[in-house]
């Protein structure tokens, strides 16, 4: 266990936190909390964010308080989690969490539990703030600002790290990631987003470790992943989760794919499709899960369904056999919910349909609800290197085009299709010569 140590109480003139770009629900609260007679903070990312000079996502408190205290002060109060219980304070479908301060843990006392590797089962020991800072994770994330006097408190050297661009774990980097290997991909997220260097310690930790991910719910394993790649720095990050050999745990069949790959094209779509999102993102504009795993396993889902086809399947069947097969695989790691999955699937399977130019099919196919999130993947996989351009750009044009030069665009493929046709009606009692000939 490691022992409280004194703060360091850096003054306005020093850390520079603008008090305008802080919340007033969140000083309200710490106000409130404060006038009761306990201690109250804000803590976490939000102060990191607040000295980088970055617009907060979420204004975290931590409190002296426990979770039934705080219910008794606020009407709007909803505590929340078994393992880790929490407040949430609503101001219609917004809140403010408070959490309060915890403790190291202590087999003997039944708030709190670690597993037989080390990892936290029960984190409801309540301490006090010394004893918070160092269930921190890392040195950065460890730095408590009070809004109301305006000072912020230092335990463990987390503004130095900051300002020198340092990820470093509070603590044993071994113990922190058994007590929690998601600590593993937070330093990842950390490192890409702020640009950050990992400090060796903890660094060194980190491939070896890596394994630990394995005993990790899939379903929190998924969230993990949308907090990575969607974060807005998506393609640093996963470059960086292939250079700490944590892909594997993550996305197996996109790690063998990449392997697999002589072409490069899986990684160019890859590398495109996470920049482009990373772009969206920085516009404000929405992004789909669905979309982001049909990129991934799709090097996977082409390959069983062409190998399919060889033996006989048809194409249809074949696409749909590997789509299925790769989200089954991937579930075992990251539980893809099914509204994401089902996204994904689709997407897969409007790909062959690109091939049709007839009016018709042309037509119906624009207003299927996917057909833009399928479009994108089209150009996506052209952009990439693979060899469909020149469906790409037939329907970049058939979109744009009016309806009497899509007829005109149609026109070509319709004619060929009206012949096959009728060369397969037969008029009764004629048969062809080729009726004739013996079965080899």
């Amino acid at each position: 266990m490691l022992s409280p140590v004194d703060a360091t109480h850096v003054p306005p003139t020093v850390h520079h936190i603008p008090a305008d770009k802080v919340c007033g629900r969140a000083k309200d609260v710490i106000r409130r909390l404060q006038k009761a007679g306990y201690e109250a903070y804000l803590v976490g990312g939000c102060v990191r964010d607040l000295l980088l000079g970055l617009v907060p996502k979420d204004f975290d408190i931590a409190t002296s308080a426990h979770p039934e205290e705080i219910r008794r002060l606020f009407n709007s109060c909803r505590l929340i989690g078994r393992r880790f219980r929490l407040a949430h304070i609503y101001y219609g479908r917004d809140y403010l969490e408070v959490a309060t301060f915890r403790a190291p843990h202590d087999d003997s006392d039944d708030g709190g539990k670690v597993n037989d590797v080390g990892r936290i089962i029960n984190d409801n020991v309540y301490g006090t703030l010394e004893e918070d800072v160092w269930r921190r994770d890392f040195t950065i994330n460890a730095l408590f600002y009070d809004p109301i006097s305006d000072e912020l408190l230092d335990f463990v050297g987390g503004l130095d790290d900051l300002r020198n661009g340092k990820i470093r774990l509070l603590g044993d980097p071994e113990q922190r990631f058994r007590e929690d290997p998601v600590r593993l991909l937070r330093a990842i997220r950390f490192a890409a987003k702020l640009g950050f260097e990992i400090e060796p310690a903890t660094l060194a930790c980190m491939r070896p470790m890596g394994i630990l991910l394995e005993g990790v719910s899939s379903a929190r394993l998924f969230d993990e992943i949308i907090k990575l790649l969607h974060s807005g720095h998506g393609w640093n990050t996963f470059q960086l989760l292939g250079e700490y050999d944590l892909l594997q745990y993550l996305l197996p069949l996109t790690y063998e794919s990449l392997e697999d790959d002589d072409t490069g094209n899986f990684e160019r779509m890859i590398a495109l499709s996470l920049r482009n999102t990373d772009q969206r993102l920085a516009e404000g504009k929405s992004v789909m899960p669905g979309f982001l795993y049909a990129v991934l396993l799709w090097h996977e889902v082409s390959v069983v369904a062409e190998e399919l086809q060889r033996k006989g399947m048809p194409e249809l069947q074949a696409m749909t056999q590997a789509a299925t097969d790769a989200l089954q695989d991937q579930v075992d790691f990251t539980a893809v919910p099914r509204r994401f999955s089902n996204i994904t699937r689709e997407i897969w399977l409007l790909q062959s349909r690109f091939r049709y130019r007839d009016l018709r099919r042309a037509n119906l196919l624009l207003t299927n609800p996917r057909f833009r999130a399928a479009y994108d993947f089209l150009c996506l996989r052209a952009e990439a290197g693979e060899p469909v351009k020149d469906e790409a750009e037939w329907w970049t044009a058939f979109q744009t085009a009016t309806p009497e030069e899509r007829e005109v665009m149609c026109k070509g493929a319709a004619v060929k299709g009206s012949l096959r046709r009728r060369k397969k009606r037969r008029k009764p009692g004629i048969v062809t010569k080729a009726a004739h000939t013996p079965a080899s």
